[in-house]
């Protein structure tokens, strides 16, 4: 699921699209985007949607004068991108969780490199086709540098849009330099292409003889500099998410409570209706969806109601098919909540309903009449059903 987010940086209201997986979160990431790019540009949005596909929630933003974002790009500088990566992951720490996963495209890699300090919680940082130092972008207006010098700026054109580049910007990247990879102190994986045209590979050979281990390379076979081809983002997709999952820990594992066998553990993870759920052996989170106010990081609560409700109902039906040897190849059942329920209601009034599970049951098998008229009969032995129509009393104490 994609989220419009904003936040604000400096004196800039920021623009940024955060990718929620379905289910639940394992870890936030934060992604920047190539020089003079956007969050939109094809490597960004296809390597976030296929890490959210593995359960990595990945939020990738407008650099301040790009896009969506506010601010004059021309005033801007590789620190001005520092410092909005910094405000990116203030906004992940404060909203959602701070990022554990730091990923930088071309100069975002030079960004998220420079930045990896500046963000304890991360864990992880991963360059795609990343020059060493900021420096290295000079190249693209090498043609325009003497008037840079001579007066102050110059317009230049990169991939068929025109900006305008200040001296100030010449010294700021030339201020940085590539000590800071060997602190890192944070596993890394460097990810070029030999055939890159735009950054050559022997930059990745420097960041990578920079750095530290733990420290990882791949090979981007055939990939130009932008990953236009989408095989080539998804390939880079699921490299990371391999790689990551042996250094970073998921909420799950990060989140650790010891629970009694048979009780469950809700308690409150960011203060709004995000829930940490814990049982003796499993951990998972409970949301609201978006559009009340949540996260939808996990079910809602009637979703939990419904999924307890159609997971005993098919274990019931599944262990009365095995005892009487019934050619049941499949069950399905699906459920959905309602407070105005009208079909088949004798008793209700004539405009209101009444409040309803609505359960229904399929299955692949060659059963009579007879034998599927007990079957749904045997629904209705579910536990958690029987539970649901009792006189349950539910006792609250303070404690």
């Amino acid at each position: 699921m994609r989220q419009k987010v904003e936040f604000t940086s400096g004196n800039n209201t920021l623009s940024g699209s955060l990718e929620i997986p379905e289910s639940g979160v394992k870890f936030y990431a934060l992604f920047a985007h190539c020089f003079t790019c956007g969050k939109d540009v094809a490597a960004a949005s296809r390597i976030s949607r296929a890490l959210t596909a593995k359960g990595i929630a990945v939020l990738r933003f407008d650099f301040t004068g790009l896009g969506n974002s506010d601010g004059d790009f021309a005033n801007t500088n590789f620190s001005s991108n520092i410092q909005d990566l910094i405000a990116a992951a203030d906004f992940l720490r404060r909203e959602y969780s701070a990022p554990k996963l730091l990923i930088g495209h071309s100069l975002g890699g030079a960004a998220v490199l420079g930045v990896a300090q500046k963000v304890k919680e991360s864990v992880a940082v991963v360059t795609i086709g990343s020059p060493s130092d900021a420096a290295h972008v000079a190249h693209n207006f090498a043609a325009h540098m003497d008037d840079i010098e001579e007066k102050g700026e110059a317009e230049v054109n990169l991939a068929g849009r025109k900006f305008t580049i200040q001296k100030q910007f010449i010294d700021d990247i030339n201020s940085y330099d590539t000590s800071h990879i060997s602190k890192l102190k944070k596993a890394l994986l460097v990810m070029h292409s030999p055939i890159d045209s735009v950054v050559k590979i022997t930059e990745a050979e420097k960041i990578y003889q920079a750095a530290l281990h733990p420290k990882s390379f791949v090979s981007l076979e055939n990939a130009d500099h932008l990953l236009t081809d989408k095989n080539d983002s998804e390939y880079a997709a699921e490299v990371i998410a391999a790689w990551a999952s042996r250094y970073v820990q998921s909420d799950a594992q990060t989140y650790q409570k010891s629970v009694p066998q048979g009780h469950v553990l809700v308690e409150e993870k960011d203060h709004k209706f995000t829930q940490h759920v814990s049982t003796s052996s499993h951990y998972w989170l409970a949301d609201e969806p978006v559009k009340v106010g949540g996260k939808n990081t996990g079910p809602d609560p009637y979703d939990h109601l419904l999924a307890g409700l159609g997971a005993c109902t098919s274990m019931t039906l599944r262990m009365y098919a095995q005892r009487k040897k019934l050619p049941i190849e499949h069950i399905k059942v699906e459920l959905t909540h309602t407070r105005n329920y009208i079909d088949d209601c004798d008793n209700c009034e004539q405009q209101n309903g009444i409040e309803a599970i609505v359960r229904n049951i399929s299955f692949i098998g060659d059963l009579d009449e007879t034998q599927r008229s007990r079957f749904l009969e045997i629904a209705d032995k579910c536990p958690v059903h029987k539970t649901l129509h009792s006189n349950v009393a539910v006792i609250s104490k303070l404690v």
